[in-house]
């Protein structure tokens, strides 16, 4: 059965439907974002979960940190869904060098009750991976989450791969599309161009055993071997 535009709408209400319970926080976290100024952009409800539920199992796995990082904290929801995964004694390390942005995010932690166990980094992502990698060393985090500038996604794999532990975790959101969809030509969009690129890269990598999912606008999973 071929996937219309309209079947791809009424998939995506029912996938946020049945899977995307959200509390109180949660759901008034992205109306109080853009009562702030903030974009109006964020995965949604169903991908939080997913994004929780990869989370929970890379960070109880033998021999795991319990270290995730996430490039790109806008107003804090899917901060949120990360932190809630970890164990009590693990960190979430989100990236974010708008000022504003990170602020907000700040405030929406707290109400959360998550303060305690994410660390705001307001800096780049290339900037934060690199300065990660002489802190803490290869190997030492459970989880990536890549949803920051979507042109500099090869280049966050480059510096993330060797950051990732045995068995850990590489998330990418928008891999299948933002402003831009997938399946438009080459060379029409230097974004769906350099997503291309990093979803290719990954995909032939032999470390890696990748997948995307067509949840929203596509998210890469991809476990270090």
């Amino acid at each position: 059965m071929d996937m219309t535009p309209q079947r791809w709408i009424n998939t995506n209400a029912y996938l946020r439907e049945v899977f995307g319970a959200q509390d109180d926080v949660l759901e008034s976290l992205m109306p109080e974002a853009i009562k702030a100024g903030i974009p109006a952009i964020a995965v949604s409800a169903d991908v939080g979960r997913l994004l929780n539920i990869l989370v929970r199992m890379a960070t109880t796995r033998p021999g795991a940190t319990r270290r995730v990082v996430e490039l790109g904290t806008l107003a804090g929801y899917s901060g949120i869904w990360l932190a809630r995964a970890l164990p009590h004694n693990g960190k979430l390390l989100t990236v974010e060098p708008e000022a504003r942005h990170a602020d907000f995010a700040q405030r929406m932690f707290a109400d959360a009750g998550v303060a305690d166990r994410i660390e705001i980094r307001r800096t780049t992502g290339i900037k934060a991976l690199t300065q990660l990698s002489r802190e803490l060393g290869p190997e030492s985090l459970d989880v990536v989450f890549l949803d920051a500038i979507k042109t500099e996604y090869p280049e966050y794999f480059r510096l993330a791969k060797p950051l990732i532990g045995r068995g850990g975790l590489l998330l990418a959101d928008n891999v299948l599309g933002s402003n831009f969809w997938i399946d438009d030509a080459p060379g029409s969009s230097e974004t769906g161009d350099a997503v291309d690129r990093f979803n290719r890269l990954v995909a032939a990598d032999p470390d890696f055993d990748t997948v995307a999912v067509p949840a929203r606008e596509g998210v890469m999973i991809a476990r270090r071997k």
